[in-house]
């Protein structure tokens, strides 16, 4: 079953959110356009509650960017974005929902991170998507969405772990940092990820 992944795509990671990805609503057009090229679109969703330990807000002195550690792991500090039932959190007002079949939300524990659509940074908690996406007998999956050097790479990573075909659609991603991505996509390539287009579809 041919399966679209669209990762995060949301108010607060597009121009002129709180942790706005560049151009990252250049991708929009694109996913629109493919959807019905899918057996199943589904779609993850940053959804944090105000006092998540990744916002730099919530650590006096720290600021967005910092890094602090978290439970033995690395953990980045954010501006406050994708706080749960607010505007920012929502997915983008162009990008055509319809055809959501399910939304996975990630990030819901106030304790720790959820980078990845699959589970907790720190593999401690699934969303449920592995299981979801077998028990629909879908196999290959196809990757979209913001940030793609943060949560698209992870939730990449994490597929290929259980088993799962991926493949980026490098028109529907866009990285916070740039440089930063390519080093990323290379680590993908050599795991077994494949990158094409959506007029390659």
């Amino acid at each position: 079953m041919k399966t679209l992944i669209l990762v995060d795509v949301q108010v607060d990671f597009i121009p002129g959110g709180s942790l706005e990805v560049p151009d990252g609503d250049r991708i929009i057009g694109p996913l629109n356009r493919v959807q019905d090229r899918f057996d199943l679109v589904v779609a993850t969703q940053d959804w944090h509650p105000p006092d998540h330990v990744s916002f730099a807000s919530n650590h006096k002195g720290k600021k967005p960017y910092d890094v602090i550690e978290v439970h033995g792991m690395a953990q980045t500090l954010w501006p406050d974005h994708c706080v749960q039932g607010s505007k920012g959190a929502g997915f983008h007002p162009d990008l055509d929902s319809n055809r959501i079949e399910a939304i996975f939300r990630k990030g819901t524990a106030r304790e720790i991170d959820s980078y990845s659509g699959f589970y907790d940074n720190g593999h401690l908690k699934s969303t449920g998507l592995a299981g979801y996406l077998r028990e629909k007998g879908a196999r290959d999956l196809y990757f979209a969405g913001l940030a793609a050097d943060i949560c698209v790479y992870f939730t990449i990573e994490d597929a290929l772990e259980e088993g799962f075909k991926a493949a980026v659609l490098t028109d529907g991603v866009c990285a916070l940092d740039a440089e930063g991505y390519e080093k990323k996509r290379r680590e993908l390539e050599e795991k077994g990820a494949a990158f094409v287009s959506t007029g390659e579809l």
